[in-house]
């Protein structure tokens, strides 16, 4: 994090050092590095003169391609224009969150008095003027060392990744859209203009390289040996655990050759009909490794789950808002057939694909991931296109899977979402897609403000009032 200190002359001086020695204090016990200025560059290391904000720049400048985000600290009132300038003139585009030092009550002479309650909203007016978004904490003002501050920087570093992972973010597009998902439709071009950029690969590209690699090749066998050591496959035959490996070994390379991050793949039913098994265990894998990959190209779908990524450190699933759970209105079946992460499940083995072998066969089915959810909090998102406005759009939200009994196949869990009929309305009313992003973790807030305040894209936090509100700046 770049570390910009508020300092205003008239104002203690003594609380400009010690607020900044206190925030560096925290920062790096939280295992965040920091670049800011000394107090040999400018006094006691803040920012008030237009010499010091110009010198604040060009250090952020130094170090632009270290800096995820900059903390905004106000020891006191601050001179809010320095700050601004010195943001403008750093022009680094990265989340900025405005912290204020609250006052003590028996310290409200001149000597300790800081101001700082009135000074944050100075600074966010010439933040404002200026053009440069920023994140507010939750509370209005925070010291440093206090819980509700230690949750704001974790929320705001997750703020931070979301934002550094979908710059010049590449996405793999492995495979045609099945011909019966129009729903997985998307604009390239729109993710293009996002600083998002797609990568194709021919499906027949995918299967030529498979077909003229060798059985002991040492990639292949080596994503052989991960496979049996990452699932139990016991009941699946020996050539079918070869083909997932040589096509895990096949994906791996491209992705390595092209600098693509996640992918989304095809699957029904050509990867059945012509190598004769599913790619679920080893999306599975990558997923659980933290290279997002969905199925049925739904290149939209994988942006969610890489979102959800980010932000929490853990692996996400792509899954369908399948079915109904009884009459409870707040609780819904979701499901996929399945490549969720192994990280999901409650116990998993490999088996085949019920849904398609009915199609297909039996035998050209095996390497689904098959478990139930294991109970856990949950948070999810679904990100796409909007064609005819030329926008990204979205929702995010959290629940939690339970333990609710369920018997099906898949991979599956029932989840629990508060207003769960308002949020099924806004999805069919507003057109969204059947796919989900899901993470097991709350970290919907932070997807929402790195989307909606750094990204700009119209993302709607479902049951905000249940959640945080940082408010819109």
């Amino acid at each position: 994090m770049g570390l910009v200190v508020g300092n205003r002359g008239f104002f203690p001086d003594h609380l400009a050092k010690s607020g900044r020695e206190e925030m560096i204090g925290v920062l790096q016990a939280a295992g965040i590095e920091v670049v800011a200025l000394t107090p040999n560059q400018s006094k006691h290391g803040a920012v008030e003169t237009r010499e010091e904000s110009r010198g604040c720049a060009e250090l952020f400048k130094r170090h632009r391609e270290r800096l995820d985000g900059i903390i905004v600290t106000l020891p006191n009132f601050g001179e809010e224009r320095a700050i601004a300038d010195a943001l403008r003139l750093a022009d680094l585009r990265v989340p900025v969150l405005i912290q204020a030092t609250p006052d003590d009550p028996q310290k409200m002479t001149i000597a300790f008095r800081r101001d700082s309650f009135c000074g944050k909203m100075s600074a966010c007016n010439n933040l404002r003027q200026y053009g440069i978004p920023y994140s507010l904490t939750t509370l209005h003002t925070e010291s440093p060392n206090s819980p509700e501050f230690a949750h704001d920087l974790e929320w705001f570093a997750a703020v931070c990744r979301v934002v550094k992972g979908f710059r010049n973010l590449r996405v793999g597009a492995i495979g045609a859209r099945p011909a019966a998902f129009n729903t997985v439709r998307y604009s390239e071009k729109i993710l293009e203009s996002q600083g998002i950029s797609i990568e194709t690969l021919d499906l027949s590209e995918v299967l030529g390289r498979i077909e003229r690699m060798k059985d002991n090749d040492d990639h292949a066998q080596a994503k052989l040996a991960a496979i049996h050591k990452y699932v139990d496959a016991s009941s699946v035959p020996a050539p079918a655990l070869l083909k997932m490996a040589k096509l895990g070994a096949v994906v791996d390379d491209w992705m390595a050759a092209t600098e693509v991050t996640i992918s989304a793949v095809q699957c029904w039913t050509s990867i059945e009909e012509n190598l004769g098994v599913v790619p679920c265990t080893v999306m599975s894998m990558m997923s659980n490794e933290l290279l997002s990959s969905a199925c049925e190209v739904d290149i939209c779908g994988v942006l969610g789950m890489h979102a959800l990524q980010l932000a929490s450190g853990t692996p996400s699933a792509l899954l369908d808002w399948n079915n109904n759970y009884g009459s409870d209105p707040d609780k819904a079946v979701c499901f996929h057939c399945s490549n969720l992460p192994k990280h999901f499940f409650r116990s998993v083995k490999m088996d085949f694909q019920q849904i398609i072998a009915g199609t297909v066969g039996k035998e050209n089915t095996f390497g689904t991931c098959v478990g139930l959810i294991k109970p856990e909090k949950m948070s999810f998102a679904r990100f796409s296109t909007d064609d005819t406005s030329g926008k990204m759009r979205g929702y995010v939200g959290e629940g939690r899977f339970t333990d609710d009994p369920l018997h099906t196949f898949g991979g599956a869990g029932v989840v629990e979402i508060p207003q769960l009929q308002r949020l099924l309305r806004f999805i069919c009313e507003r057109g969204f897609e059947h796919h989900v992003a899901a993470n097991l973790s709350s970290v919907a807030s932070a997807v929402e403000e790195a989307a909606t305040r750094y990204l700009g894209w119209d993302v709607r936090y479902h049951n905000q009032d249940h959640g945080r509100d940082h408010g819109a700046c």
